[in-house]
């Protein structure tokens, strides 16, 4: 074989190498889509959420259909970590609760929940998820949306007085109580500012 057609002959497969790795990285990112469509649609079924907008902002805050079911549990690791750090007895209200509404030692949403409560997640992380708790209250019928808001603003107030603020007198200390009253405003409000939020980079 001359060296002309050595030549060709090592052109072609590279050609074919090249066209075989980005077939395989488009098959790749269509799965990948696919894939993050149909844990969309569980997150819309497990949430009530049928918004796209607001569907696409949980998947990029982190929420997948194992662990969305923390949503409502987010304001109370926010709470845990209102003074810089989360207290044991903090911690342990927390997960008590969490068990409480089925979210179980051994699952994913578990863990994740456990993770939040090692690592203070960023800001944003909790004005999002507040953001996505409020469109989702704001969808449930009028005689349930003041109980779930009532719900979860005494979950919250649960945490802050479980460690007694000041000395342990149950006293709830003023970062808390800031963090409540902000918390129950976010919960309360509409759909067009959600989005706005939440999406902004």
């Amino acid at each position: 074989m001359d060296d002309k057609n050595k030549f060709k002959d090592r052109e072609r497969a590279l050609e074919d190498e090249y066209f075989s790795k980005k077939e395989h990285e488009l098959i790749e990112k269509m799965r990948n889509k696919l894939a993050r469509e149909a844990d969309r649609k569980q997150i819309a079924e497990e949430t009530g959420v049928t918004d796209q907008d607001i569907l696409d902002a949980l998947q990029s805050l982190g929420y997948n259909s194992e662990t969305i079911s923390i949503l409502y549990m987010v304001p109370l690791v926010q709470i845990a970590w209102a003074e810089g750090y989360v207290a044991e007895k903090e911690r342990e209200m927390v997960l008590e609760i969490a068990r409480a509404r089925d979210i179980i030692p051994g699952t994913e949403a578990y863990e994740k929940l456990s993770e939040l409560l090692k690592e203070e997640p960023p800001e944003d992380f909790f004005e999002n998820s507040l953001r996505a708790i409020r469109y989702m209250i704001k969808a449930l019928p009028d005689d349930h949306r003041a109980a779930s808001q009532e719900s979860l603003v005494e979950m919250c107030t649960m945490i802050a007085d479980v460690t007694g603020g000041i000395l342990g007198f149950g006293n709830i200390s003023d970062e808390e109580r800031i963090l409540i009253a902000r918390i129950a405003t976010e919960i309360s409000q509409g759909r067009e500012s959600l989005i706005q939020n939440m999406t902004k980079k």
